[in-house]
């Protein structure tokens, strides 16, 4: 079961809350509040509250109270651009320069289902997935 929460016209760059929401993904949701909450980041509160939110969409959808937040995991933290405000600032000779205040869609998807890097093995330790090498030709 999956659960999802919008924070929509937030404003904080894009380009500067993907690399907060990139710490959190496939992580559990208590670690990564822990992760948010001593992350020196103004989009950090901002992904918490958005990830405390889809923590309780869950609970609520689920609905008879046996899931607990312990169970969940981040499945995906998305930020899409949202609208700029143009501001203008003024310059030398009368001339202005437009200043770009832009604005983020952040969505928190939460769910049940164990990422597979966290998926236990026979020994009891955790399973790292295989990553993609380069082969190396010859020279």
């Amino acid at each position: 079961m999956e659960a999802r929460a919008v924070a929509r016209f937030v404003v904080i760059s894009p380009r500067k809350a993907k690399l907060t929401a990139d710490l959190i993904k496939g992580k559990p949701v208590s670690e990564a509040i822990a992760i948010l909450r001593y992350t020196p980041k103004k989009a950090a509160p901002l992904l918490a509250k958005a990830l405390k939110s889809a923590i309780a969409n869950a609970i609520d959808k689920e609905g008879s109270g046996k899931l607990d937040a312990d169970d969940l995991f981040v499945k995906n933290a998305i930020i899409d651009p949202g609208p700029i405000m143009p501001r203008w600032r003024p310059r030398a000779f009368g001339r202005a320069s437009r200043i770009r205040k832009r604005m983020s869609h952040v969505k928190v998807i939460v769910s049940t289902d164990v990422p597979p890097e966290f998926k236990k093995s026979r020994r009891g330790r955790r399973v790292e997935t295989p990553t993609k090498t380069k082969k190396r030709g010859k020279k």
